[in-house]
């Protein structure tokens, strides 16, 4: 059952039946696994481009039947068309798996479909009867057979997941239609707890969430995407305004179990509110003393305000979890003896270290020579890193160097440049961070790299650089900066930020902790369950895959959670069918670039004021505004509502 007996998947068509063999085709536009898990094979699936068989003892009049009543399921009801519509297509496929259809019913399964998909508003039913379509086409013989023997088919097993291309490339796989939806319709509560029952951290997302969903929505092959990051901090700064209390799903009843969590960052936070919706007492470990981790004191405030952070952790101690601050562990109590007194641990601490450039002069100790994360620190608890300097050198192109130029100028520096070892195109800031820097007059220096920090009586005097070239692709699939010979050139300067990247700090963890690290100083964890080599102790975010983006961090901590209770609860640790079945729709490709839409009609994108660049650079006060009611309603109605529904067959 590993090969494809038939598939038909966006217009491509690969037919089996009658082959073996060497002569078999193979689908290029559909790449389909064998098992849906370990253990249970992949019968066949169905979706918004088609369908695809592995058994052929699979029904496929059951499985189209299947496929409309999920599709029926989510119909909005708003246009007629779709919702009348799919409610006779299931009723007709109900009653010929009943074995009492009639073969008038194949003409009016295909009229119906057909007049569905074409005066459809949205994607739920302009791509739903597709499916039942190509069915009906390709597997004619097997719908009359059903009617004319009137055989009763028994129901297969099958896997049902709703999704859309934004909510497949958001890591933390929000409900973006519907939040959305729901803001259009002027219902901002109930966008909010859409959004809230797969984050906890609404309104900090919706300010430095780097934003995937926006790179997969349908409109950008248009005009513009949707704005969907603030759109979600637009439902969540509409609460805080009005005074009111976050939306708070059903608790679970208490449990005598407890967990520990280490970092009350995005992914500490994230674990901890999830964990005490299932009824886990969870308590944090945070060696700062306020919420946020990095995301706090590594994010400057005009990007982030403080106050923001601190409202939703605040939402996580509401359910009661506790935070207990200034508290290191390796310092103040020990991984080993977190493991005695808890039944869980989540590792959940941030990349809180700077890599170093490996460059002369930089491990001399020279004053003005300051990591970048350590700058930022600084800046963000309120004091300036190094008054004595007044020229700032960034050497980086992540928005931790972003950041760090950003922050020179608020607080006072008057010469504030940047050195990137590529070009612009390949830097891996944000795009709007490198713009609003540019409004800013922060000077780029493209194509160079430090070789030396000169210094003078212990203090940075300048840098040494050289120019570089591109060359080759390397494993980022960026082009290889490569020196050019004899073009050092010297740019002075009093301080020199190095933000070439960060690490995470495991130094708590010892030999005796029974936890593996990998030679990057992370740990090493399961990437399905978030499980480590300890029995007892899960981690998520950062401290496992480097330094990576928050929405990622706070994603995965939320299924570490599930993971954490499904242990402690002594039940099969192992990915849940609804994560599972996300992955492998990203796999199948929700979202084709290549797609032609046509003509839409609607508002552009809305546009966020912004503080003017000579008044923002002046001021750590949020550069953006956020959007009024009505700004949000017109951007929010842009909305395509490009649902995609993948149905799995199980095999036997």
């Amino acid at each position: 059952m590993s090969d494809i007996v038939f598939s038909y998947w966006n217009g491509e068509l690969v037919d089996n039946r009658r082959k073996t063999g060497q002569k078999a085709g193979r689908p290029k536009r559909l790449k389909l696994p064998a098992e849906f898990k370990p253990g249970q094979p992949l019968a066949a699936f169905m979706g918004w481009g088609g369908l695809a068989i592995r058994d052929k003892k699979v029904s496929v009049v059951d499985l189209c039947r299947a496929y409309l009543k999920a599709i029926q399921g989510v119909s909005c009801g708003k246009c007629f068309p779709c919702r009348i519509g799919t409610k006779v297509l299931v009723e007709t496929l109900e009653r010929i798996t009943q074995g009492k259809g009639r073969m008038q019913d194949i003409a009016q399964l295909q009229r119906l479909g057909s007049t569905i998909v074409a005066a459809s508003k949205c994607q739920v039913g302009q791509t739903g009867p597709l499916p039942l379509l190509a069915a009906l086409e390709h597997f004619r013989k097997e719908f009359e057979n059903v009617i004319q023997h009137k055989t009763k088919l028994p129901r297969g097993q099958y896997r049902l997941k709703l999704t859309a291309p934004c909510v497949n490339a958001c890591p933390a796989h929000l409900d973006i239609p519907t939040y959305i939806e729901r803001i259009a319709e002027g219902a901002f509560d109930e966008s909010l707890r859409v959004i809230r029952e797969r984050t906890c951290l609404p309104g900090t997302l919706g300010r430095v969430c780097v934003r995937p969903c926006e790179s997969n929505c349908r409109r950008l092959t248009v005009d513009e995407p949707l704005d969907i990051r603030h759109l979600k901090r637009f439902a969540a700064d509409y609460a805080g305004e009005k005074k009111k209390k976050p939306p708070v799903p059903s608790l679970r009843e208490k449990s005598d179990k407890r967990v520990a969590i280490i970092g009350a960052g995005p992914a500490g936070l994230s674990c901890a509110y999830y964990l005490a919706l299932k009824g886990y007492p969870a308590t944090i470990f945070e060696r700062l003393d306020e919420p946020g981790g990095m995301a706090a004191v590594g994010i400057p405030d005009y990007r982030l305000p403080r106050e923001i952070l601190r409202h939703e952790a605040d939402g996580v101690t509401a359910l009661g979890v506790e935070i207990r601050y200034n508290t290191e562990i390796g310092k103040d109590i020990s991984l080993s003896t977190l493991s005695t007194e808890y039944d869980a641990i989540f590792i959940g601490v941030g990349a809180q270290g700077s890599m170093p450039m490996q460059v002369e002069g930089e491990t001399a100790g020279y004053s003005g020579f300051i990591p970048g994360v350590q700058y930022l620190y600084s800046i963000n608890k309120g004091a300036d890193p190094y008054p004595a300097g007044k020229r700032v050198v960034v050497v980086g192109g992540g928005n931790v160097a972003i950041d760090c130029v950003r922050s020179s100028l608020r607080i006072g520096k008057q010469d504030v440049s940047l050195l990137y070892r590529r070009t612009r195109a390949e830097m891996p800031a944000d795009a709007v961070e490198i713009h609003d820097a540019e409004e800013e007059e922060v000077r780029f220096e493209y194509l160079c790299a430090p070789t030396r920090i000169i210094a003078e009586g212990g203090r940075v005097q300048g840098v040494e650089c050289i120019r570089m070239e591109l060359g080759e692709p390397d494993q980022s699939g960026r082009r290889r900066p490569i020196p050019v010979k004899g073009s050092e050139f010297v740019v002075p300067t009093d301080i020199v930020i190095p933000a070439i990247g960060q690490q995470v700090d495991l130094s708590f963890v010892t030999e005796q902790d029974g936890i593996t690290v990998t030679k990057r100083s992370t740990v090493a964890a399961d990437e399905e369950t978030f499980a480590t080599s300890h029995a007892a102790i899960f981690s998520a975010g950062d401290s496992v895959t480097g330094p990576d983006v928050l929405v990622r961090a706070a994603g995965n901590a939320r299924l570490a959670a599930e993971m954490i209770d499904c242990a402690l609860q002594g039940k099969s640790v192992e990915m849940g069918d609804d994560e599972r079945l996300e992955r492998l729709m990203a796999a199948i490709g929700v979202y084709d670039r290549e797609e032609r839409i046509g003509i839409i009609s609607g508002n552009k994108r809305e546009q966020l004021e912004m503080l003017p660049p000579e008044t923002r650079k002046k001021t750590f006060e949020e550069a953006e505004k956020g959007f009024p009611v009505d700004a949000a309603m017109r951007e929010a109605r842009r909305c395509l509502r490009c649902y995609r529904i993948g149905l799995v067959a199980i095999g036997k």
